[in-house]
């Protein structure tokens, strides 16, 4: 899918391509040894880099809008392949609070190519809370509550998973609660004929089941499905300000289901 402005992922080196009118910076490389303490094998092989990340792209005409809101649009792309047995993923984490708001902050998620499992659980301590596995394709959205732990899966191993993502600007991770568990609280490994299956993480002592589930319609928080988040924000930049301002949306957090 497009995004709505012209930014496209590119492999060699791995980052991002920007076009006239559109900003972005040199992207941060995540290596393959940054993230081996959360996953199943950390002796595994796999490529490196895993993924790149660009954070705070956008158009020209929209940075000031956007440096005054607190908004910061993100991009990534991921490596095809595997890490190991594994997927290759992200390391998972909580959005650390927040100095603007004095919260942890919630994550708009949207995928332009490939396909993710946003996999994420509604604490880091030992009783992970509720465990969900939302799965996505090219377009749809995925919205991860304040305070979650979360990572990011790329489900097909035989392409690339590229995606943006709506985030506070003076955003922080907190790794604490993930790295004490050696990850999240379940793993994604391929089966010997392909299959994406899941195993218990067994550092966490209370197991919850993993619930499966495909994108939410989120109407509450204002979205609109099959419309670019980018575009929704151009048309109302009102739209997605509960990612910067979270508590505008506490009745949504409270109970938060997808």
């Amino acid at each position: 899918m497009s995004p709505g402005f012209d930014i496209l992922p590119v492999r060699d080196p791995m980052g991002f391509r920007y076009g006239p009118g559109v900003f972005g910076p040199a992207c941060e490389l995540r290596r393959l040894d940054a993230i081996r303490p959360s996953l199943l094998d950390p002796d595994c092989d796999g490529p490196d880099p895993v993924y790149a990340i660009a954070m705070d792209v956008g158009t020209d005409d929209r940075r000031a809008d956007l440096l005054q809101r607190n908004l910061l649009f993100g991009a990534v792309t991921y490596a095809a392949g595997k890490l190991g047995r594994e997927p290759v993923r992200s390391q998972g984490h909580i959005h650390a609070v927040s100095a603007s708001c004095g919260r942890s902050t919630p994550e708009l998620y949207e995928i332009w190519s490939g396909r993710a499992i946003i996999l994420m659980q509604e604490s880091a301590g030992d009783d992970p809370g509720r465990c969900f596995a939302v799965e996505a394709g090219p377009g749809e959205q995925v919205v991860v509550p304040p305070d979650w732990a979360h990572a990011t899966i790329s489900a097909d191993p035989a392409q690339p998973l590229t995606f943006g993502a709506w985030c506070v600007r003076d955003f922080g991770f907190d790794y604490t609660g993930v790295r004490a568990h050696g990850g999240l609280a379940w793993f994604p490994t391929f089966t010997s004929d392909g299959r994406l299956a899941w195993q218990p993480n067994p550092l966490y002592p209370v197991e919850r089941p993993l619930e499966h589930k495909r994108p939410a319609n989120y109407d509450a928080l204002g979205l609109r499905r099959d419309i670019p988040i980018w575009q929704q924000y151009l048309d109302d930049p009102e739209c997605v300000m509960w990612v910067p301002r979270p508590e505008r949306a506490d009745e949504v957090w409270s109970g938060f289901s997808l």
